[in-house]
């Protein structure tokens, strides 16, 4: 297993807040995580996507840090391989996160993804939107129990 954020420069302002949240998600640190969301945070809040439609847990819209929460115990049911931060992008209203993911689901369903995860911060620092920019077609596959990893 490998969960690690790049730190090969010091980071600031919302860049710094995103670095840190991926090193509480990398400890198992939720509550930290969710402390840093505006109250009515909106999670994967979009207008049509792909694996919302097909049902995948994870991209469920979500709103508020309890809602959240059930997006990282359906995570935490996963098996993680890894979970690598190649950069952090940008700090100002919007920082993006360059991510390596790997998982295998409790059906035997795997993915292994570089994605982007778009942070919008509100004026006091708190994270009022989140969004996956991933390759949905693998999701919705290892949703259904297929290995995608397999070549």
């Amino acid at each position: 297993m490998t969960a690690s954020t790049g730190r090969a420069r010091t980071r600031t302002g919302n860049a710094a807040t995103v670095t840190e949240l991926y090193d509480a998600f990398g400890r198992g640190d939720v509550p930290a995580v969710l402390a840093r969301l505006a109250d009515d945070v909106a999670w994967e809040d979009w207008r049509d996507n792909w694996a919302q439609r097909a049902g995948i847990p994870t991209m469920a819209r979500r709103t508020g840090p309890a809602e959240v929460a059930d997006f990282f115990a359906v995570i935490g049911s996963w098996t993680l391989h890894e979970f690598t931060v190649l950069d952090v992008i940008g700090d100002g209203r919007q920082v993006v996160a360059e991510v390596r993911a790997e998982f295998t689901l409790p059906n035997g369903g795997r993915w292994a993804d570089e994605e982007l995860h778009l942070w919008t911060f509100d004026g006091s620092g708190r994270v009022v939107r989140l969004r996956h920019y991933l390759d949905t077609a693998k999701h919705i596959a290892a949703g259904r129990g297929e290995d995608t990893t397999a070549r």
